[in-house]
């Protein structure tokens, strides 16, 4: 397999494995001629896919990738299925026909805390791939977290309340409004968290979701999932996750209509350990990787085994994104 490693200074070691991979191109072919660089994805996706279960997380850096059209080439190359994002609670906008979007457009002030894409839905994406068109001046990083050895420090942590979030699951609620608010970072609204234009069509979603719902009189809708889990088992890689969007939510999950605190419960109905949460975020950034974008990156994260954020920043930015079931 002509896949060239490299080193990133931001890199750590998670079992011995660099995290993330950092892929470069093995030849000036492949860094410079396009039709080159997608027959390389296409020849070698399964290697890349391989690298991709056994890592986590893979950086694409150096190859020609100079806008969405062409990252969204890249991804056709490969056997990821494109999945619309139904269900997702951050503003997005639609950049392609097909599969590619904006990464979350809440205010560059805001931090996203780490969460797995989508935990809080019954059938969540199995990959993510972002793109960088354009790099912020100051901060902005999309921070990754191994899931396998946050879940080790959660037990570690609260061993009661990590056993009773692992045995119970968690159930997450959210009032969505119907116009999509671009100032909250969770505030996309009903219509386009549902890809629907009537209530009807949002309380049919609803339905297939297992979700309880009140619509109240100002066009919002109040929803509730239904038990999810907060603690999975990753078949592939063979270790405990913390697959779920706990922290995210606790922390996250506050505007004029949400407040994090009491969005998330156990599956009994109780509020989360306020003081393991607090614990776990600080392990959480002690943790993650941070690293810098460059223009033309492109990172693929398994969303089994592995968690994301993004830091505040200053300047234009601009990262697009796709998610996939498999």
């Amino acid at each position: 397999m002509s896949v060239v490693i490299s080193k990133l200074e931001e890199q750590k070691q998670v079992n011995g494995l660099d995290f993330p991979l950092l892929v470069t191109p093995h030849n000036s072919d492949v860094q410079s001629n396009k039709m080159d660089f997608f027959n390389w994805v296409e020849g070698n996706k399964a290697e890349l896919h391989d690298l991709l279960i056994k890592h986590g997380a893979v950086l694409f850096r150096g190859f020609p990738v100079e806008n969405s059209d062409e990252f969204e080439k890249m991804l056709d190359q490969t056997d990821y299925q494109n999945m619309p994002y139904v269900g997702g609670a951050a503003p997005r906008a639609q950049v392609t026909a097909s599969r590619i979007v904006t990464a979350n457009e809440s205010p560059a002030s805001e931090k996203i805390p780490f969460h797995h894409e989508m935990a809080q839905v019954p059938t969540p994406p199995g990959y993510i791939f972002f793109y960088c068109e354009t790099s912020a001046a100051k901060g902005g990083a999309t921070s990754i977290l191994h899931s396998g050895e946050i879940c080790k420090k959660f037990f570690e942590i609260a061993p009661d309340f990590a056993k009773k979030v692992e045995e119970q699951g968690v159930r997450y609620v959210r009032v969505m409004p119907e116009v999509t608010d671009n100032t909250s970072a969770i505030g996309r609204s009903w219509k386009d968290t549902f890809h629907v234009q009537t209530r009807e069509e949002a309380e049919e979603k609803m339905r297939e979701a297992g979700m309880n719902w009140e619509w109240l009189e100002n066009g919002d809708v109040r929803t509730e999932t239904r038990v999810l889990p907060g603690i999975r088992f990753d078949d592939e890689t063979q270790q405990k996750t913390f697959f779920n969007s706990i922290v995210a939510v606790f922390t996250g999950w506050n505007d004029s209509r949400n407040q994090g605190e009491k969005a998330v419960t156990t599956a009994d109905g109780e509020p989360m350990d306020a003081m393991a949460l607090e614990q776990l975020v600080e392990a959480m950034d002690e943790l993650c990787v941070n690293f810098k974008w460059q223009a033309g990156d492109v990172l693929w994260i398994n969303n089994h085994t592995v968690l994301h954020a993004r830091q505040p920043f200053e300047g234009e930015r601009r990262i697009l994104a796709s998610i996939s079931f498999k």
